[in-house]
């Protein structure tokens, strides 16, 4: 069992950066980073696949997000700029077990962390 701890998030006013980190204790195939709004579903923000070579991202966060990862140190980041309330949420990280594309269901990964608090005031 892979566990995942992620760091970085905190308070931040619009337009603001934040630089979300997740330290996996062994090896994941692909990862993703998924957020969760008060009262809404869990949703896909950004992933990556195994090599590094493939990244995916929401349209909500297309050209002000970097998804990256570094599998010598077992580590995923997620850099966002220009953030808006609307990126208010709980930021997870996700790890899957077997090979496969990258998802963009949460139900295509395996592992995942507690979770990290993104909170963007106006």
């Amino acid at each position: 069992q892979v566990q995942l701890v992620e760091s970085g998030g905190g308070s931040v006013q619009a337009g603001g950066s934040l630089r979300l980190s997740c330290a996996a204790s062994g090896r994941t195939y692909a990862m993703g980073w998924f957020r969760q709004a008060p009262g809404k579903e869990r949703e896909f923000v950004a992933g990556i696949s195994w090599s590094g070579g493939s990244t995916y991202y929401a349209d909500s966060v297309k050209r002000r997000s970097t998804i990256s990862r570094d599998n010598d140190k077992n580590t995923l980041d997620l850099q966002m700029n220009s953030l808006k309330p609307e990126d208010t949420a709980v930021y997870y990280c996700a790890g899957a077990r077997t090979r496969a594309p990258v998802a963009t269901i949460s139900s295509a990964y395996d592992y995942w962390g507690q979770g990290t608090q993104v909170t963007v005031s106006s």
